[in-house]
């Protein structure tokens, strides 16, 4: 009804951002899954590039991103689900700023076992990039969801906002 509209965008918002942080770990996972291709397939100075220069840790660095990120993602859709927006409002701004964060680096990662071949259109990495890196801006940057994060933790504690 009239007046009502700030309070339907509001309660969409909780879900919407879950949704972006799904399409995220989907745009992580495939990065890492090139990179690992790529590091398997590309050989430099005799070995292949998972071998070098510390690559084999910055995989598993990757995955290990990505599950955390993976399991941040469905506590706060499990407190949406059963409590509503109010109930995961800590943990829909934790995952807003966690998985943009983790996506940028695995797919960072991959441009960069990539090459400069990772920067260009040739692969879909650079593109990959630039939609995680705008999602640290879509509906609140960074600075907004780390403040309502510590206003709710503070809050535990006495604090008045």
């Amino acid at each position: 009804g009239p007046g009502e509209a700030f309070a339907i965008a509001q309660g969409r918002l909780g879900p919407g951002r879950i949704h972006h942080c799904m399409r995220l770990i989907g745009l992580a996972e495939m990065a890492l899954e090139k990179a690992c291709r790529r590091g398997l397939d590309r050989v430099a100075f005799g070995k292949p590039l998972a071998n070098l220069g510390g690559n084999r840790e910055r995989i598993a660095d990757a995955r290990i991103a990505i599950e955390q990120a993976r399991l941040l993602v469905l506590n706060a859709a499990w407190k949406l689900d059963v409590g509503g927006p109010l109930n995961a409002l800590s943990e829909v701004s934790q995952i807003k700023v966690a998985v943009p964060r983790m996506a940028l680096q695995v797919i960072d990662f991959a441009m960069q076992i990539h090459g400069g071949g990772g920067m260009s259109d040739d692969h879909p990495l650079a593109g990959a990039w630039t939609a995680a890196r705008a999602l640290r801006l879509a509906d609140g940057p960074d600075e907004v969801h780390q403040g309502v994060v510590a206003r709710l933790e503070l809050g535990k504690y006495g604090a008045k906002r």
